[in-house]
């Protein structure tokens, strides 16, 4: 005659292996996503540069800010081409440059800035020399940032200090 089983004997057991299947089913899960994911994960795929450029565009910041009288020269390298490609929406002249850029702050005096026609403002300025102007243009100057807070060529900057020189002689 055996002995008939407890009622906690008989729930120990049954968890028992209610928790073992739970576990194979939980190895077999772990191995089915290992084998998945290997395509995507292997070392081929992440040093495709085709894969990194695509990562690092989905991760990328939406956007920088630039506070006015405060040091943005951060931004402008945050946001700087990469591989020292130059910018695709450079302009070509000095009046595109202007009226894309330079504008906002010289066409209205935001923030101090001297206004284009304002001959008084500008006068003291054009006497010191380009040279300075440059300087001033591609360095930053008050608040300003450096290049007016884009990444165009220092050539660009000259050509667009030289049309704005241009309209206060």
């Amino acid at each position: 005659m055996s002995k008939p089983e407890s009622s906690d004997t008989q729930f120990f057991n049954s968890f028992s292996l209610v928790l073992g299947m739970l576990i194979f089913v939980a190895i077999v899960l772990f191995a089915v996503a290992r084998n998945v994911g290997e395509e995507t994960q292997s070392e081929h795929v992440l040093l495709d540069p085709l894969h990194v450029k695509q990562v690092h565009e989905n991760i990328v910041p939406f956007a920088h800010e630039a506070i006015a009288g405060q040091d943005n020269s951060a931004l402008a390298a945050l946001s700087a081409p990469k591989g020292g490609a130059p910018a695709a929406d450079v302009p070509t002249t000095g009046e595109q440059a202007f009226t894309k850029v330079c504008s906002a702050c010289h066409g209205t005096g935001v923030n101090g800035a001297p206004k284009v026609g304002d001959k008084a403002a500008w006068g003291p300025r054009i006497a010191q020399g380009k040279d300075l102007l440059y300087q001033h243009a591609i360095s930053g100057k008050g608040a300003m940032p450096p290049k007016g807070g884009t990444t165009w060529p220092d050539a660009t900057i000259r050509m667009t200090v030289d049309y704005m020189v241009s309209l206060n002689k």
